[in-house]
């Protein structure tokens, strides 16, 4: 995350990193209806970007590159709600005019949403001179939900407990990722609940006792070893969201037969993420999936998290 020190100003760009996980081990659920996680995370060159200016009340827009019609502009987006934790924290009286340009796929499990309230606390915090620091922003990012913390730190990291308690990961060079998207999103809550029918009746096997991400992932990352880390991809919520989309596994075994090194659901997907073994083998992944007729992008991690764009 970066801060402009400048202080207060007219109008803020904020640019925020959609993510992947690369590993994602889900525990049993708790009583309070959440999963215990260990995940690796991996910040990717698929962005959001996101204007604030001052204005008296609150608003949003949204725009992109992706289809946005199932985006709330109400207080339902976490964009909003963060622009009013940031106010409510400093007492700000007036409000923010909220623009975003999306391009990270809605309820893809790439953590777009969380991206936009990230990139919404750094404009806020910039716009308003606010000067929450790090360790501010990071408390407020923990009420919006488990993805906005990464969303700010950016680049690699493990998140445990809920996602949220984060501790960067040691990463070295560059992973290049093929993303086929969905028009049709899966809801989070969907797939975590249709995990732990499928674990209830033993169709998967049961719940770790305390998930944690593998060492094979984080030896992979440390020497920046694409075919190792592929060794070791893991994603706990792929059965349930295959379960539920049952043609993503058609173009999972498509993506792996046409130069992949592995594919994955990305979160609680539909997006579907393939490793390539460098850039060049990325683009010819791309090109095949694309003449397949599906919706590729290449993308590369690690990115930084939400900074501020100079215009």
């Amino acid at each position: 995350m970066t801060v402009d020190p400048a202080g207060p100003a007219d109008r803020v760009h904020v640019r925020a990193p959609g993510k992947l996980n690369v590993f994602f081990e889900v525990g049993a659920v708790q009583p309070d209806g959440y999963h215990d996680v260990a995940s690796a995370y991996q910040a990717v060159s698929l962005v959001e970007d996101l204007w604030a200016e001052r204005d008296d009340d609150f608003s949003l827009t949204v725009s992109g590159s992706v289809s946005v019609s199932g985006v709330p502009v109400d207080d339902r987006n976490l964009a909003l709600r963060a622009a009013r934790l940031v106010a409510a924290e400093i007492g700000h009286r007036g409000g923010v005019r909220l623009h975003i340009d999306k391009h990270v796929p809605v309820a893809g499990g790439m953590g777009g949403g969380s991206a936009d309230a990230a990139a919404a606390l750094v404009a806020c915090d910039a716009l308003w001179g606010a000067e929450l620091g790090s360790s501010g922003l990071h408390r407020l990012a923990r009420r919006l939900g488990a993805d906005v913390p990464f969303a700010l730190m950016g680049g690699t990291a493990i998140g445990t407990g809920r996602g949220d308690q984060l501790n960067r990961a040691l990463a070295k060079g560059r992973f290049d990722w093929v993303v086929v998207t969905s028009e049709d999103g899966l809801s989070t809550a969907e797939v975590y609940g249709h995990l732990d029918v499928m674990r209830g009746r033993s169709d998967i096997a049961p719940p770790p006792r305390a998930p944690d991400v593998d060492p094979g992932v984080l030896q992979a990352l440390r020497i920046g070893d694409a075919v190792a880390l592929a060794a070791h991809v893991r994603n706990d919520l792929q059965a349930a969201a295959l379960s539920l989309r049952p043609d993503l596994r058609d173009v999972l075994e498509l993506g792996e037969g046409s130069g992949a090194l592995v594919g994955i659901v990305s979160g609680s997907g539909p997006t579907l993420a393939f490793l390539a073994a460098d850039p060049e083998s990325a683009l010819e992944l791309q090109v095949a999936l694309s003449v397949a007729g599906h919706h590729a992008l290449h993308v590369h991690g690690p990115v930084a998290g939400a900074r501020i764009v100079s215009e």
